[in-house]
């Protein structure tokens, strides 16, 4: 059996009011050979994931659906739990059946994005995403779901408008909305106005996302919160197929189920949000014009990730490193074309030193930051600092 994935931080004040006030579970009599169409979770009156779409209430439709879900398993192995589950919508798009489900996975304590499409008389799990927030799937608003005319979103009975890119409303239909214009690489953002509710009495203006793409590939979930806007600002530029890439910032540190990775899983290293940046200095290579170093952080649900990024002066591709835990002394490897580096970053004090191994060139050398060329063998730094000394190593090329 797949361990427990242990969850970082606590569900939102948001969740705490809507389990508070209302049942908890699918609508319909939870039977266990049956899928619940719509999901229970009420905000006051108001139901928030209610039976939507052409085939909703199509006994039919809702078998087969049950059945392919029935079928499912996750990367870990591990399959959903029914009476805890919801078809939140079921119709058709284009022409094509399609049905979205919410799927309730205990023994990953997880809670994942199904897309069913028909094939002849039965549905199969076309796509199926996970949901990395630690709160359950149906406490958000705003869901994606891919098609073959590209991004469109789910939303919930609390979203009144969602702007899409370019700060364009996106109609919707029975809760479904037209297509929108994301590209497959590039983050772009998304706003919900969010009507008055119990949970929120003055409703909310702008409830703000960033969805990384239409390449971000399963069962990575690819909508990130972006409270503040920090996310958009520090993501300009960048390309999210890369970020994501295994040995980008976002894919670089794979899950563990016990003693073995997961490489089928969502990265421990993918976004959940507060995704920001700031400028480290720069740093001049051969003679040529300065590039600018920036360290990009964000949290996961296992905590606060961080990564450099190089952005040449010559508006070249910006190149990006492995993900780094916090860590007193950070280490980024930085694989930039025709000489890599080291970037090394630390939050300096007057008890602080860095050391460096013997011969070792700086390119850079200023308080919290020392760049270096990438050794060609294993190489150890250390961080001499009030009471301990902290030390980190990096491979050879």
């Amino acid at each position: 059996m797949a361990a427990v994935r242990r969850r970082g931080r606590t569900a939102t004040a948001l969740l705490a009011v809507l389990l508070a006030t209302t049942a908890c579970g699918p609508v319909a009599d939870r039977k266990l050979d049956v899928l619940p169409v719509g999901y229970d979770s009420l905000d006051g009156s108001l139901r928030v994931w209610p039976a939507r779409g052409g085939l909703a209430g199509e006994a039919a439709a809702t078998a087969a659906v049950t059945e392919a879900v029935r079928s499912w398993r996750s990367p870990a192995d591990d399959r959903a739990h029914l009476p805890s589950s919801g078809i939140l919508w079921s119709g058709e798009v284009d022409g094509v059946p399609l049905a979205l489900v919410a799927a309730d996975v205990p023994g990953e304590s997880a809670s994942w994005l199904l897309q069913l499409t028909r094939d002849g008389d039965r549905y199969a799990v076309r796509r199926a995403v996970e949901y990395t927030d630690p709160g359950y799937l149906v406490y958000s608003d705003v869901l994606p779901v891919q098609t073959d005319r590209g991004r469109r979103y789910l939303l919930s009975g609390r979203v009144e408008r969602l702007l899409g890119p370019k700060g364009r409303a996106l109609a919707s239909r029975d809760g479904l909305t037209d297509p929108a214009d994301v590209p497959a690489c590039r983050a772009v953002p998304l706003t919900a106005t969010l009507r008055a509710t119990q949970s929120l009495p003055r409703g909310r203006a702008a409830d703000r996302l960033l969805d990384l793409g239409t390449a971000t590939i399963d069962p990575r979930y690819p909508l990130v919160r972006d409270e503040t806007g920090s996310g958009r600002r520090a993501l300009d530029g960048l390309d999210t197929c890369v970020l994501a890439d295994e040995q980008g910032p976002f894919g670089s540190i794979p899950r563990r189920i016990g003693d073995r990775d997961a490489p089928r899983s969502v990265p421990e290293s993918w976004p959940l949000g507060r995704v920001s940046v700031r400028a480290l200095g720069e740093v001049a290579l051969g003679g040529g014009d300065p590039a600018g170093l920036e360290q990009l952080s964000w949290e996961t649900d296992a905590g606060t990730m961080t990564a450099v990024v190089y952005r040449p002066a010559d508006d070249g591709a910006p190149v990006v490193s492995p993900a780094d835990r916090a860590n007193p002394l950070q280490a980024y490897a930085l694989p930039v074309p025709g000489q890599p580096l080291v970037a090394l970053t630390w939050r300096s004090d007057r008890y602080s030193s860095l050391s460096v191994p013997p011969g070792t060139p700086r390119l850079v050398d200023r308080p919290g930051l020392v760049v270096v060329p990438q050794p060609t063998a294993k190489s150890t730094f250390s961080l001499a600092g009030a009471e301990k000394t902290y030390y980190r190593s990096v491979g050879g090329r």
